[in-house]
């Protein structure tokens, strides 16, 4: 049996606004093996970047999860601390965010700014780096 990388069970989220409460995610549940591939597809404001957000534990100051378990690894991502959720962001999970100002550098190959990010956060030598780059990629 294949082990479950991460796991998202029952996540809700919502919104606060001078209008009320906006929920925007309701009971999305997902599992990830290692190895897989997940695509979260859906229309324009459907929830899809609100949930990648849940995991990263990046979500705007005004959002809450109100429901829901984010599991890396057995551990739930939405009970660690801020400075725990640190180590996790980057080392053990990452994000490439659809804002073209944060985004991947069109000027730049993929695998070179996976090496940098990798570099960065696991502090290792360029052959590492791109050994573990290659191992993303596939």
């Amino acid at each position: 049996m294949a082990h479950v990388r991460l796991e998202v069970k029952n996540l809700s989220v919502s919104f606060s606004t001078f209008a009320g409460k906006v929920h925007a995610v309701r009971g999305v549940s997902f599992s990830l093996c290692d190895g897989e591939t997940l695509a979260i597809v859906g229309e324009s404001g459907s929830g899809k970047t609100v949930t990648c957000r849940s995991v990263m534990r990046l979500l705007a100051k005004n959002a809450s999860i109100d429901s829901g378990e984010i599991l890396l690894d057995g551990t739930d991502l939405l009970r660690l601390s801020e400075r725990e959720m640190r180590q996790v962001r980057g080392n053990e999970v990452a994000m490439v965010f659809q804002d073209p100002m944060t985004s991947l550098d069109p000027t730049m190959k993929i695998g070179r700014q996976i090496e940098e990010a990798v570099t960065l956060h696991r502090k290792v030598g360029r052959r590492e780096a791109r050994s573990r780059m290659l191992e993303l990629l596939r």
